[in-house]
Order: structure tokens, then C-alpha cells, then sequence
């Protein structure tokens, strides 16, 4: 199974594609500097196949290539992020300093 990931703007998710079709998404609020992922899904069917971890590493690189910083109100995006601390310099930092995730 080929998973392919595409940022939909207008939609304001990231979509996962399994050999053409919709398999998961990862939906988010954007601002100038910031991307606030707030849910992740994988379709029925979908599950247990890698589908999500595909999608968020791929949203992940993407937020990191625009020079955004990462609020993950997702758990699954929270957790990948903890489980892979390679992006744990994405996480938003407020002026205090305090981490965002």
C-alpha cells in the first residue's frame, strides 16, 4: 500500500492517500507562525496500517520547511512528537520560554 501525503489548505487538513484514496487527515489551525494541529483520523479500514504515523511525520517535515513552530492539541500528534524528539524543536515556545504541546 502507497501512502502519499498532500497539505489541503482550503480544507485546512493535511490528507493521507492509500493507492488514491482518502485514508486519514490531520486537521489544523494555522497563524503567521504558528500550526496548531487539533485532530488526526485514519478511515475505517485504514487502521493499524502506519496510515497516521505516515501522515503526521509527513504534516511534521511540511511545518518544518515553512519555518513554523507546532501546538499539538492532537494527542496523536503530541505523542508522535514525544515518541520522536527530531521534531521536538517544532514545539511552539511563548516568550516565558514555556514549551506548547
Amino acid at each position: 500500500m502507497k501512502v502519499t501525503v498532500t497539505n489541503a489548505p482550503d480544507h485546512k487538513r493535511y490528507e493521507a492517500r492509500a493507492d488514491g484514496e482518502l485514508a486519514g487527515l490531520a486537521e489544523y489551525l494555522v497563524t503567521d507562525d504558528v500550526v496548531t494541529f487539533t485532530h488526526t483520523e485514519v478511515l475505517d479500514g485504514f487502521e493499524g496500517k502506519g496510515v497516521a504515523s505516515t501522515l503526521v511525520r509527513h504534516a511534521l517535515d511540511d511545518v518544518r520547511r515553512q519555518g513554523r513552530a507546532v501546538v499539538a492539541v492532537c494527542p496523536f500528534v503530541s505523542d508522535y512528537i514525544h515518541r520522536h524528539p527530531e521534531y521536538a524543536d517544532l514545539l511552539y515556545r511563548s516568550r516565558t520560554g514555556t514549551i506548547h504541546d
